[in-house]
């Protein structure tokens, strides 16, 4: 039950209880029990399951850009995504080699490829 989320169980209970409910309104007995025992399971489950939260603070610490070159645009690509928490820091991806720099501080004004020696951008 890896990927399974809690919400999914929950909702899923929810509506097999409900659907339940309206078939054992319309006299359909045995499938308005099984569908709605089927919902009190999924409820439980969904209810025993404990909630997913995010990446750890160590990942979202770690976390880098793949690097592979990015597709031809007419210019040259690149990414920067800089973290917002403490330690701030910039990691660099250049488009056409896919190598990946990881800087500390925000945004340079100008930056050249350290591999492959291309002028990324320059602010003025």
């Amino acid at each position: 039950m890896s990927r399974l989320s809690r919400e999914n169980f929950l909702i899923t209970g929810f509506v097999c209880i409900v659907f339940g409910a309206f078939l054992s309104v319309a006299n359909l007995g045995s499938i308005a029990v099984t569908i709605g025992m089927f919902g009190i399971v999924f409820f439980i489950t969904g209810m025993s399951m404990s909630r997913q939260v995010g990446l750890s603070p160590e990942a979202v610490a770690a976390w880098q850009p793949d690097g592979e070159p990015l597709p031809d645009a007419g210019r040259v690509m690149f990414r920067v995504d800089v973290t917002l928490d403490e330690p701030i820091s910039s990691s660099i991806l250049c488009g056409p080699c896919g190598h990946v720099e990881i800087r500390e501080g925000a945004k340079p004004s100008r930056y050249t490829c350290s591999k492959c020696d291309r002028l990324l951008w320059e602010e003025e």
